[in-house]
């Protein structure tokens, strides 16, 4: 599908213009030594129309805090931050070497665990990110029922799809949308998507997305993927928005929702294994990131990424207050976190995208190598929080012990 010829209308036009962006040239990260201190550069990719990981990157950017703790560590480091549109040209580059740090969602990680790629998991990024199905505000599409027989546009192979089969499988009692006759038209880009062009009936958007969407063309939403409808939604929850779905409860990610949209930093295992002290700088500048942004006003937080995501305070609070980064306060992956990936495998294979799940035990090591320096990075911002916030259960969150106590997490084989 081509954007320039399905959307219509200059207002469209200008959408995609104002929301989509190239991939920045890559460049080989280079590596010497001179007078006794390590200079590096490292490459991270950003994708800053994504929530928690524009304001934070942005932060981190801004204030040079990555470079500034390698220093400490006793690198003289150059930081070539790179915004992709979406996760694919990112995988594409770290999966060919041409990246050192990239950051991406449940989907593309449980491809690299099951393709055996030479990378770690290293921690949370943007996190309980909320996907809206939604659709033009004349349209008669006001439940997901009413998919039948339509087309409907989504990232294949990504959370987007994933989303999707998800609100399916629940909501409908099949995760293939082909059960219903629908037809899914891939939309490489969240700004293609938003548009919902002509032989599109709806579409699976990021939430700072569709409220950009919503606000300039009028894209309004069914339901989303926490479980909840949305302004346009009729049907047996009830009309319009914020009725919880009954079929939610049933998802094994409740109360997340309908899916468990965890996106965490990548590194190669190569970084790892011989600079961990670059890879401890860098998770360390995360949390300070998040720890600063997550006390101010959250409105104020999203004028960080007004660049990318073009909303008003009030429209970007949201964005920033569905993100649980910034609710927890804190970036450690946990075992709730890591237990989304084997989840969302299992889905996968449900939706045809892979042929079996992946096992707990390569979910496992997919963390093992970055736990030491997450730990580390964990005792030099002053070990917080205190255990007990990694296993409380009165949260909106799934949770559980941090990936340095993975013995202690439970046996899901």
């Amino acid at each position: 599908m081509h954007d320039d010829h399905a959307a219509s209308g200059p207002t469209r036009r200008r959408f995609i213009a104002a929301t989509g962006a190239a991939s920045l040239a890559l460049a080989v990260p280079s590596i010497v030594r001179a007078q006794g201190r390590k200079k590096m550069t490292i490459s991270v990719g950003r994708q800053p129309w994504a929530a928690g990981n524009s304001p934070v990157t942005a932060y981190m950017l801004t204030n040079k805090t990555f470079e500034r703790l390698a220093a400490d560590a006793g690198y003289d480091l150059t930081v070539d931050y790179r915004d992709y549109p979406s996760a694919a040209p990112m995988v594409e580059a770290f999966v060919s070497g041409n990246l050192n740090f990239g950051m991406w969602g449940n989907t593309p990680i449980v491809r690299l665990i099951a393709q055996h790629q030479p990378s770690q998991r290293r921690t949370g990024g943007e996190c309980h990110g909320r996907g809206v199905l939604a659709t033009r505000k004349d349209s008669p599409i006001r439940n997901i029922a009413d998919l039948k027989g339509k087309t409907v546009g989504a990232l294949l192979g990504g959370d987007p799809y994933n989303v999707l089969s998800q609100m399916l499988r629940f909501e409908l009692g099949n995760p293939d949308p082909k059960a219903f006759g629908i037809t899914v038209v891939n939309t490489p880009t969240q700004a293609q998507a938003a548009t919902i062009p002509n032989g599109m009936d709806a579409a699976v958007l990021i939430y700072p997305v569709f409220l950009k969407a919503q606000k300039e063309l009028g894209t309004i939403g069914i339901m989303n993927s926490f479980g909840y409808t949305e302004d346009h939604y009729k049907g047996p929850a009830g009309e319009g928005a914020g009725h919880l779905l009954a079929s939610v409860k049933k998802s094994p990610f409740y109360p997340d929702g309908y899916y468990l949209h965890r996106s965490f930093w990548i590194g190669s295992t190569k970084i790892i294994q011989s600079d961990p002290a670059i890879v401890t700088a860098f998770v360390q500048a995360q949390q300070e990131a998040v720890a600063v942004l997550s006390k101010m006003d959250a409105g104020k937080v999203s004028q960080l990424a007004v660049k990318y995501w073009e909303l008003p305070p009030d429209l970007g609070a949201k964005v920033v207050e569905d993100d649980v980064l910034f609710k927890r306060g804190w970036c450690w992956p946990t075992e709730g976190d890591a237990a989304a990936l084997l989840e969302t495998s299992k889905s996968m294979v449900d939706g045809k995208l892979i042929t079996k799940p992946l096992t707990w035990g390569e979910v496992k090591g997919a963390f093992a190598t970055a736990a030491a320096p997450v730990k580390a990075a964990y005792d030099k911002t002053g070990a917080k929080p205190e255990l007990a916030a990694f296993s409380a259960k009165n949260t909106a969150d799934l949770r559980g012990m941090p990936i340095w106590m993975m013995d202690r997490w439970a046996d899901r084989s």
